[in-house]
């Protein structure tokens, strides 16, 4: 927000367009550098004239007119600082705005997020964390951006995985085991599967051939699938419910079947189609890729052109304007791969394909392996971490009426901010133990900061009360020292963090700006006193308590945490 004020003080002075303006302007690393700094780089080589010339005088001209901003030349920088007395109002009037953070960038164009996407038959593990939850952050973060969103959980169905299933089960499988406990009782029988496989490579072929049977419509293959696809989705569900996360359409890869014959054709005459040791793949030399491969030498089909149909689905009877793809970095090959072969076939809009990726996530050093065993179930994270919530908060506050509920929110949000505070492509190496801390970079630390500024707010009774203009005003009286300064402008910079975020598709800039955001008022409450002897200065104080809890409670939500009025 100041930096766009920055820009239009700047604009009649300088050869530049705001937006140029925009792009060079800089945010100083300490305060006594000014609120907003303007490297003279360019215009130097515009003016032919040294930057800190450039600087001098323009810092003479900005201090010609008393517009509430100093201009200070520091060599090569004009440093500007905003008069808090004149902008404190300005900045409670914006922020305390019901559409403060909105804005209207996507124009109603439709972005169709795929997300999630755990396959049938196994387990829901703190690997799925990932896909979830930066895809649901990512939904809600371009949905206040203006984007018309919808998101799609792309249930993985269908593949030569499920011949092997059915292979396992009518071996080793026990039906009342597999009532039981379905997933894990599945995750045996698939890990059974690949051990006996390294020993007898036979059993590889009679997967494949339950695959092609359920391909081919044969009864008792569509049986087992209809079975494991039944247990599978009433667990999923449950999971969902838990992280908060919903989705706008849930369709499986099967979904796709009758489609991928209309992709074969399209390819075939295009004459993109090139057989290869028998199977039939699209070649991609030219684009410094291997192949891509369309149909199996038995001829059925595989993930590229599952991805090709729904890709062309989506943009066909969905009406996308830009497909995301949440899905693990591992599989930037096959992406890049298929957006290639949608280019070959004409399809101008796959440059608004993209491939969000993300890096794993260990738990405890160790990689995650279903075909090993070696998964670690999300419920049981959550539920271990509700427990430990439980206990942390009854020791701080016994009194708790609804201690229970709010263990869930703190839990359950301390594992979605403990992975969503990390850039998206580092590898992660999850500690429960220290995602749960009260104080660090924490969702705990964000939820009780929250909690604390709503707890002023409904000690001096004002829970949802509305300042008026002439309350901001007196503010300013009462927020103009450093501390409350200093708070209010990280405040004022959300709107950037969201846009931010959204362009390069990272929910961490606004976990990190929350942060930010959260230490800034912390600050604010330790060196201030704010309910106060008078009246007048406590009501100033509070509208920034207002903004923050505003802000606070607004980027735990894109983030998918809730925010507590208590902890």
């Amino acid at each position: 927000m100041l930096l766009r004020w920055a820009a239009e003080r700047l604009l009649p002075l300088v050869p530049l367009s705001q937006e140029e303006i925009g792009a060079i302007l800089e945010l100083p690393p300490n305060p006594e550098l000014g609120d907003v700094a303007f490297p003279c780089y360019t215009l130097s080589r515009q003016w032919k004239r040294p930057p800190a010339a450039i600087s001098e005088e323009l810092a003479i001209r900005i201090n010609e007119q008393p517009t509430g901003i100093r201009a200070e030349a520091k060599g090569p920088y004009l440093n500007l600082f905003f008069e808090p007395l004149q902008w404190v109002p300005r900045l409670l009037e914006t922020i305390l705005h019901p559409d403060f953070a909105c804005s209207d960038e996507g124009d109603g164009r439709r972005v169709v997020i795929d997300l999630s996407s755990p396959n049938i038959a196994k387990p829901f593990g703190v690997g799925h964390l990932r896909s979830t939850m930066i895809g649901n952050a990512l939904a809600n973060l371009y949905r206040a951006s203006g984007y018309d969103v919808v998101t799609v959980n792309h249930i993985g169905d269908w593949g030569t995985q499920f011949g092997k299933l059915m292979e396992a089960y009518t071996r080793w499988g026990d039906e009342e085991k597999l009532r039981q406990e379905p997933i894990r009782e599945s995750l045996r029988l698939y890990v059974q599967f690949h051990d006996e496989a390294e020993k007898d490579k036979t059993l590889e072929d009679d997967a494949r051939r339950w695959f092609w049977k359920l391909e081919n419509g044969d009864p008792e293959a569509q049986r087992l699938w209809q079975y494991f696809v039944a247990f599978s989705m009433e667990e999923f569900d449950r999971v969902y419910a838990r992280l908060g996360v919903t989705f706008d359409h849930t369709l499986g890869e099967s979904f796709y079947n009758d489609k991928m014959g209309h992709v074969v054709r399209q390819l075939t005459d295009l004459q993109l189609l090139e057989e290869s040791d028998g199977a039939q793949v699209v070649r991609l030399d030219e684009e410094g890729m291997p192949p891509c491969l369309i149909l199996k030498s038995d001829g059925t089909t595989i993930y590229p052109t599952r991805d090709l149909a729904t890709a062309i689905y989506r943009k066909n009877e969905m009406g996308a304007d830009k497909l995301l793809y949440v899905v693990g970095g591992e599989q930037k090959l096959h992406f890049a791969q298929v957006f290639a072969v949608l280019k070959r076939m004409g399809m101008d809009w796959s440059d608004r394909c993209e491939h969000i990726a993300f890096g794993l996530m260990k738990f405890g050093g160790r990689k995650m392996s279903t075909r090993r065993g070696q998964v670690v179930f999300l419920d049981e994270v959550l539920d271990e971490a509700v427990s430990k919530a439980e206990a942390i908060i009854a020791g701080k506050n016994p009194d708790l009426t609804d201690r229970h509920e709010v263990a869930q929110a703190v839990g359950i949000g301390a594992v979605i901010f403990g992975d969503l505070k990390h850039n998206r492509m580092l590898e992660v190496d999850f500690s429960l133990d220290e995602a749960l801390r009260f104080e660090g970079e924490t969702g705990p630390y964000l939820q009780y900061t929250a909690a604390r500024a709503h707890k002023l707010l409904d000690k001096c009774g004002l829970i949802g009360a509305e300042a008026n203009q002439g309350s901001l005003e007196q503010s300013a009286d009462y927020l103009s020292d450093s501390a409350a300064w200093e708070c209010l402008k990280t405040l004022a910079a959300y709107p950037d963090a969201i846009r931010d975020a959204v362009r390069l598709g990272e929910p961490s800039i606004v976990a990190r700006y929350l942060l930010d955001a959260a230490k800034q008022f912390n600050r604010f409450y330790h060196q201030e006193r704010i309910i106060t002897d008078s009246e007048q200065a406590t009501r100033g104080k509070l509208v920034l308590v207002a903004a923050v809890l505003r802000v606070l409670r607004s980027g735990l939500s894109m983030l998918g945490l809730k925010s507590p009025n208590q902890i």
